[in-house]
């Protein structure tokens, strides 16, 4: 037991000592058949492995140290998990054992051989048959060694030893290299491409944020920081690579617009005839007195007309992983200033209400045109104020109906109308009963 225990404090000691040379790196001690990590790695690698932290009392220290323990046959799988989370490993590994350590401190040294303590002892003592030997072994040795031609003609051949040597290590490298199989992919696109390393690791920086990341054709992709469900559901193997990837790169799984798509000019169909498009391009807000510097935005030129608008990160990766061509993000992110109908499609007032109630009319107290709808019983909504553009695609273009436009700016207030009635029925009812 007393043996056990400073073979324990034994390890934990050179754990520290490691932990300062590579405080970067997690140690995997080998200990019999199974393998340790202590303290601050245990804690790392619970959460990595999901495995279970115990808590061991070693002489020497202050309070009990974190231990994970594994077997030394689930090593190949738990230490590829590790390596795909980011982590450095380290495995220490014993290279002796102590009690032949103990055994070759007791023995002496005496010109290059080791030899047992008790023919040491006795050839400690001078007698006159060792002092004549040891007078013959020093005149042998201040004879002249080899001359030196014979030690030029020795270099060559000690040379062509060394770089025969090399040339099998040489081949050897490159047949191992021949039989390496490329990596299976994880999956395969629309557009072909193939995924690769896809997985999540933990930053070093700050480790409760975690992130996914993959190759795609061998070419690494830009780390996502993940959400806590995404990485549990990973963790559990609820949620698969093909999961993950639908979720934080969907532009790089969809098809791909062809490059005439891409082309300029390019023309739209506009309420009162084809819009040509003769510029769209992305740039960086630079001027440092806009509401919106430094965002990224996307840029329009219509003959005369010169559009500008903030680009969402969605809208972004269509455009430099080419699933959308430029006349979409046009009629996504400039219809409505374009009056284009397309633009107004997309906006529904909820289901059950009454568009009749829809009241489009200029306010006489400041002049402008207001937006609001009468729902009865449900109650009225707030007047709001519709703009320019808005306006002119109603009543010029007629690219939009009142109900859209209700739709656009009172959706949000209609919901809570019908939540309040919904509740306010159910209280009756409750009442009743």
């Amino acid at each position: 037991m007393v043996k056990k225990k400073e073979e324990d404090v034994g390890f934990v000691r050179q754990f520290n000592d490691l932990k300062k040379k590579h405080p970067d790196a997690m140690l995997l001690f080998r200990k019999g058949d199974f393998y340790e990590m202590y303290k601050e790695d245990a804690l790392k690698a619970s959460v990595i492995l999901a495995l279970k932290v115990s808590e061991k009392v070693i002489p020497l220290e202050k309070d009990p140290i974190k231990l994970l323990t594994f077997p030394r046959h689930e090593l190949d799988r738990h230490l590829p998990k590790l390596i795909r989370s980011g982590q450095r490993v380290a495995i220490c590994d014993a290279i002796d054992r102590p009690e032949l350590m103990k055994k070759a401190k007791a023995k002496e040294d005496v010109g290059g051989k080791v030899k047992d303590p008790e023919k040491a002892k006795e050839e400690i003592i001078p007698n006159k048959d060792s002092m004549a030997r040891k007078k013959k072994e020093q005149a042998e040795q201040e004879k002249p060694v080899k001359t030196v031609k014979k030690a030029v003609e020795e270099k060559p051949a000690q040379e062509k030893k060394a770089e025969a040597k090399a040339e099998v290590k040489n081949e050897q490298a490159s047949e191992t290299k021949k039989e390496r199989k490329p990596r299976e992919p994880q999956m395969i696109t629309a557009n072909g491409e193939k995924v690769t390393h896809g997985h999540a690791f933990q930053s070093t920086t700050n480790p409760a944020d975690w992130y996914f990341t993959a190759k795609m054709d061998g070419v690494q992709l830009k780390p996502q920081k993940m959400d806590a469900a995404d990485l549990a559901a990973y963790q559990k193997k609820e949620m698969s690579v093909q999961q993950l990837m639908e979720r934080y790169y969907p532009t790089k799984l969809q098809p791909k617009v062809s490059e005439e798509a891409f082309r300029m000019p390019k023309t739209i169909a506009g309420p009162e005839g084809d819009i040509k498009v003769e510029k769209f391009n992305v740039y960086k807000e630079k001027d440092e007195q806009r509401p919106d510097y430094g965002k990224y935005k996307f840029y329009a030129q219509m003959g005369d007309t010169k559009m500008s608008a903030v680009a969402s990160r969605e809208d972004l990766n269509a455009y430099f992983d080419r699933t959308m061509s430029p006349s979409q993000l046009i009629e996504k992110n400039f219809g409505e200033r374009l009056h284009l109908k397309s633009a107004y499609e997309k906006y529904q007032l909820p289901e059950g209400v009454d568009p009749k109630g829809v009241r489009v009319a200029k306010d006489h107290a400041d002049n402008k045109w207001k937006v609001s709808m009468d729902m009865g019983d449900k109650g009225k909504t707030n007047r709001h104020e519709i703009s320019f553009d808005d306006g002119y695609s109603l009543f010029k273009a007629k690219t939009a109906t009142r109900e859209q436009i209700a739709a656009k700016y009172l959706n949000t207030e209609i919901t809570g109308l019908l939540a309040a009635h919904s509740m306010k029925q159910e209280k009756t009812a409750a009442l009743k009963m």
